[in-house]
């Protein structure tokens, strides 16, 4: 595909100064070994680096020398997992992922699930293979310079010489090498399996002679149990906002781009911010993944997009009969075969500090892993088990994806990209381009389970758990497949990049001049105007929406109708800016004035919850004056709705709630509304969470930043915004980290983008957990105050911007 050749040059002002600051390395280290080129790093405001080289290679070592400089210690820990030697380190008992939200799984089982991996060079294998399978050579060149940056940054600082406590003197920190970092790509592409499937994968044992047999639960109870266990874990994990506006959408330009992924706050999965320049090559400006050296949000020139998590199952499981004499044996076409076992072993720390060894067998079929549980869920291995095909398994595919997006020219190159690739790991895809157009797209690796192969080959448990009889919101449809027949495996088609991946071009895909976007729900209102269909495995249609997609598609219709009361139509970068951090909550706008009616008109101001009698006058009033309906750090009342609308969901969908008017797929943005103020649960609920804020001391109108906040190095920092069940925009998931009160998930790296007919794009950004999670980093939480504020950081893109800014400091890497 051809490329528009971009021209960039250092301004002299630039140039003088990285004469006079450029470093080299001491003969005879590591940090010695390098490349022929030279790579600039050039920091501008909150630790924004923007990496200059002439190669690919030295563009790589720009970007490993400056992540490792703000995160070591993290990218360490996540070297040390996908190397599966947490347990040689750190034990087996603890934790392998931070965050009471995060993957709960522990170090042991952690190590056992990238030890297989490790064994059967899953990774080495695709490497081995030519693109579009295995990586380009930009990737190659690129990964290859990341290693030696960080590698550098490390010799230079030395480990006893680090500044972040996480991590100083720990003998599990060492250079690394390009294996490491494509294990690491390997691990967050198949995170959307591994996150529910790891337990059950490494802790799958067949019954024992001596097993006694249980009832089995019903094929209707696993289904809702798996359905509810998906669910969880979707609310409670990542998610995303995505807004891409066209011609006809804005004020001032040709179109805008706001993303809003809601990513993690701790761990492996931080976003890190930088623009990346090979002039005439490349020139891009956003975050990604720390520690994969493509921007995976941001825009170039030409392009801006984002990516939100899909309704799209990385997975299918395949029931599988056995036999109950031999139950290491199943059938597939009446003929018995064996499964294959696989001794896994990893280095376990002992308690009085000796190094031991665990080892445990592992089950594997034609079809894959055997699993006895997803998402926590119990899969019994009896008269059947279950298997696991992972459609990212096989996946480093999107590496080559990021690198082309990076170098986009307008929506239709992105499309060309995701088709060609094929490498989206269940994500979404929203752009927006100079050119005026605006796309959604959920173009990715999606397994090839047409409705057609459904229909012939799901089990009962699978036809449940699979199609809308059991829906909720924002989960995806998992399949269980008949492993009894060989057919019923994901076909091969030949429209697909790898085998039994779904052909890309049934996959959804919509461009308007007027907007399109995604919280989360199926592809189906990426514009109410337009609804899309698409084969079941990407997800449903005709359903109901969260409120959260409801708040963003009736944000974008209303500025655009210019009915919002902001002046003007159309959105503008100081109108976008604004209606995101105005944190309004959509189940607020529903159900506040009900609340408060039903709050005064309840007998005698009190409420029966548990037998007792709970006083809830003092609620009405407060509830009465929160008018905004906002998560802002001074709304007072917030927290109380917070409670009781939670409390009133119970975890069911928000249709189910006794609304008069319920869901209408022909007003799907407007229903369902109007809720009964007479029912119980209603008055329940209320009285519940009155209760429950009064016996945690918390006044019923405390404002939000007495209550939503984060401390770092002993300040508390105030966090507006709140979770997606609210309809809120800015998700923020309070929970606990490390025995203290922290942001688990939510708002990480946002990034409004305008495109104008000419001139540079114009942006803004905020990363709201900041670029470092050293706390001895000036950049530790400078962002995260930033963000508290309500403000954001205007981009430097240009050269003269980048030279312009007032805290520019620049090393050269030669």
């Amino acid at each position: 595909m051809a490329r528009k050749r971009i021209r960039a040059r250092l301004p002299m002002a630039v140039v003088a100064a990285v004469a006079m600051t450029s470093t080299t390395a001491a003969t005879g280290s590591p940090a010695a070994q390098q490349g022929p080129d030279a790579a600039t790093i050039r920091y501008t405001e909150y630790g924004i680096p923007h990496i200059t080289a002439s190669t690919w290679e030295g563009l790589g070592t720009g970007y490993g020398y400056a992540a490792a400089k703000d995160n070591i210690c993290t990218l360490a820990d996540t070297y040390l997992m996908v190397n599966a030697q947490r347990s040689r380190y750190l034990g087996p008992d603890g934790k392998a992922s931070p965050g009471q939200n995060q993957n709960g799984t522990t170090n042991l089982n952690s190590d056992l699930y990238f030890q297989r991996i490790k064994d059967n060079r899953v990774v080495e294998r695709l490497l081995g293979q030519p693109a579009p399978n295995g990586p380009e050579p930009e990737v190659k060149e690129a990964i290859s310079g990341y290693v030696r940056g960080y590698n550098r940054y490390l010799a230079e600082t030395g480990v006893n010489n680090i500044s972040d406590p996480a991590c100083r003197g720990a003998a599990w920190v060492r250079p690394i090498t390009e294996l490491d970092v494509y294990r690491h790509a390997h691990a967050e592409i198949i995170m959307g399996s591994a996150d529910a499937l790891l337990d059950g994968e490494v802790n799958a044992a067949p019954p024992g002679a001596s097993a006694t047999a249980s009832p089995a639960p019903t094929a209707a109870q696993t289904a809702k149990k798996i359905r509810d266990a998906m669910a969880v874990s979707r609310r409670e994990s990542m998610g995303s906002n995505a807004l891409a506006v066209g011609s006809q959408g804005v004020s001032g330009g040709t179109s805008m781009m706001l993303a809003n992924p809601h990513f993690p706050w701790q761990g492996k999965n931080r976003m890190w911010q930088s623009q990346l320049t090979i002039p005439g090559e490349v020139n891009v400006s956003g975050a990604g993944l720390l520690g994969l050296p493509a921007v995976n949000i941001g825009h170039n020139d030409d392009v801006a997009w984002s990516h939100t998590v899909a309704t799209v199952a990385p997975f299918g499981l395949f029931d599988v009969q056995v036999d109950p004499l031999h139950p290491t044996s199943y059938l597939v076409d009446g003929t018995w075969e064996r499964m294959t076992s696989q001794q896994v072993g990893v280095d376990v720390l002992n308690a009085d500090g000796s190094v031991g060894k665990v080892t445990r067998t592992l089950w594997s079929t034609r079809y894959g892993p055997i699993t006895t549980s997803v998402q926590g869920v119990p899969l019994p291995w009896a008269v059947s088990a279950h298997a696991v095909r992972d459609v990212n398994m096989d996946n480093l595919r999107a590496l080559n994806t990021w690198f082309h997006l990076d170098r986009a020219q307008d929506v239709n190159d992105v499309v060309s990209t995701l088709e060609t690739t094929q490498g989206v790991p269940f994500f979404n895809t929203v752009a927006s381009d100079r050119k005026g157009n605006a796309l959604y797209a959920d173009i990715q690796a999606a397994p090839n389970i047409t409705d057609e192969h459904a229909r012939s080959c799901l089990t009962e448990t699978g036809r449940l758990l699979f199609n809308q009889a059991l829906r909720l919101p924002n989960t995806p449809p998992v399949s269980i497949l008949d492993g009894k027949r060989s057919e019923c495996d994901w076909p091969d088609d030949r429209n697909a990049v790898a085998p039994g991946l779904l052909d890309p071009h049934k996959q959804p895909r919509l461009i308007r001049s007027d907007f399109v976007g995604n919280a989360n729900d199926s592809a189906w209102l990426a514009n109410p105007e337009q609804p899309l269909s698409f084969p079941r495995v990407m997800g449903d249609t005709a359903a109901p929406r969260s409120l959260r997609t409801q708040e963003l598609i009736l944000t974008a219709q209303n500025r655009i109708n210019g009915t919002d009361g902001l002046p003007g139509r159309g959105f503008t970068p100081e109108t976008m800016r604004q209606l995101l951090f105005a944190d309004n909550s959509r189940a607020a706008d529903l159900v506040l004035n009900t609340t408060v009616a039903m709050c005064r008109s309840v007998p005698f101001g009190t409420v029966l919850v548990d037998g007792n009698l709970v006083n809830v006058s003092e609620a009405c009033p407060i509830l009465a004056a929160w008018k905004d309906h906002d998560y802002t750090a001074d709304s007072r009342g917030s927290w109380l709705f917070a409670n009781y609308w939670s409390l009133l969901l119970g975890g069911q969908a928000v249709d189910k709630l006794p609304w008069r008017v319920p869901f209408d797929p022909k007003d799907p943005v407007h229903t369902p509304n109007s809720l009964d103020p007479g029912s119980s649960a209603v008055r329940d609920a209320f009285g519940r969470a009155v209760l429950a804020l009064r016996k945690a001391g918390i006044p019923l109108n405390a404002p939000l930043s007495d209550i939503q906040k984060i401390t770092r190095n002993g300040e508390q920092i105030p966090i507006h915004g709140s979770i997606g069940e609210l309809g809120v925009l800015n998700v923020i998931t309070p929970g606990q980290v490390d025995g203290r009160l922290d942001v688990v998930f939510g708002s990480s790296f946002i990034q409004e983008v305008r495109f104008t007919a000419d001139g540079p794009p114009q942006a803004s950004s905020v990363l709201a957990y900041s670029q470092s999670a050293n706390p001895n980093s000036p950049h530790y939480a400078d962002q995260t105050k930033l963000f508290s504020a309500g403000q954001w950081v205007t981009e430097r893109f240009t050269e003269d911007q980048i030279a312009a800014s007032p805290a520019l400091e620049v090393k050269v890497l030669s």
